[in-house]
């Protein structure tokens, strides 16, 4: 065989367009997927870190994303969904051990493909994991989106825009976010505004992935904001109820929904990198104090 054709074979698929990346080239893999109309990019600070630790971090980008609206709407969760099981597929070709785990829906979706693949995943990193919208920025009222999403083109008539603090805490790094999304810059900072159609996907994923969390036997590090704008505590409090396998959960502090770009993204990447070396084996915990914080 060919260096180009060996080349063709063993190139991993990360998704449409060229915001996906790998970092690294350690032996134990991580594949990291990305919120709901959100980027690679939210994850390149923790992959950066991962990376450092030894690891090959793959960050696809999700079908229907990194463009526009019209593009989002005419994917569904299971078109997510198949980009990242082609992903998972290529690495497993290459790595004997691979870590699974993704910001917000990203986290949910880690979930599913470890109900997928039982067995092959060495271990599940949750950021933020979005159940549901419920926390301290969303309206009050937003507990009936899914009621409204049953009825007859209810879906149609819903959508639902990005508001500050865009679950940024750190002030700064807020100003850039808020400046790229409303240049459309969707490659880098995601989409401003969310339509029914996207969110009615969410719901029906999420509902599936509830119904599987017990039989997930999967280890699982839950990171979660006291202070998350986006999704309260309780969205980690129902992982750490009703996953099936052991749960390791901490609760961050002075950061809010994005975790992994906030001012906190550090602890995430060493909370991050002591899970996998204890899970892979790579050597004894060296950071058993953080575990009391949960």
């Amino acid at each position: 065989m060919t260096g180009q054709a060996l080349s063709l074979v063993d190139r991993i698929d990360l998704g449409e367009g060229d915001a996906g990346f790998v970092l690294g080239d350690g032996p134990v893999a991580v594949l990291l997927i990305h919120g709901l109309t959100g980027t690679p990019t939210e994850l390149r600070r923790v992959a950066v870190g991962l990376a450092k630790a030894g690891c090959t971090v793959y960050v696809p980008t999700l079908a229907g994303h990194c463009g526009n609206n019209a593009d989002l709407q005419a994917t569904g969760w299971q078109d997510w969904y198949e980009g990242v099981r082609r992903t998972f597929v290529g690495v497993r070709r290459r790595h004997r051990q691979v870590f699974v785990g993704g910001l917000s829906m990203g986290a949910v979706m880690s979930m599913y493909l470890a109900s997928e693949h039982p067995g092959q995943v060495a271990g599940l990193l949750m950021y933020s994991t979005t159940l549901k919208y419920d926390g301290w920025s969303i309206n009050k009222l937003a507990f009936l989106t899914p009621l409204l999403m049953k009825i007859p083109f209810g879906v149609h008539i819903c959508s639902f825009e990005e508001k500050p603090p865009y679950g940024i805490k750190n002030e700064r790094l807020r100003a850039v976010v808020e400046r790229q999304m409303k240049a459309g810059e969707s490659s880098s900072a995601g989409l401003l505004t969310m339509e029914g159609v996207t969110v009615r996907e969410l719901h029906r994923m999420n509902a599936v992935v509830k119904k599987r969390m017990p039989s997930i036997t999967t280890p699982a590090l839950v990171l979660h904001s006291i202070e998350d704008d986006i999704t309260s505590r309780w969205n980690a409090d129902y992982v750490e109820r009703k996953l099936g396998g052991p749960v390791v959960k901490v609760l961050l502090d002075n950061c809010y929904h994005m975790i992994t770009v906030d001012l906190q993204y550090r602890r995430v990447v060493e909370l991050s990198a002591d899970f996998i070396e204890r899970q892979a084996g790579l050597r004894p915990a060296v950071h058993e104090e953080l575990r009391q914080l949960a």
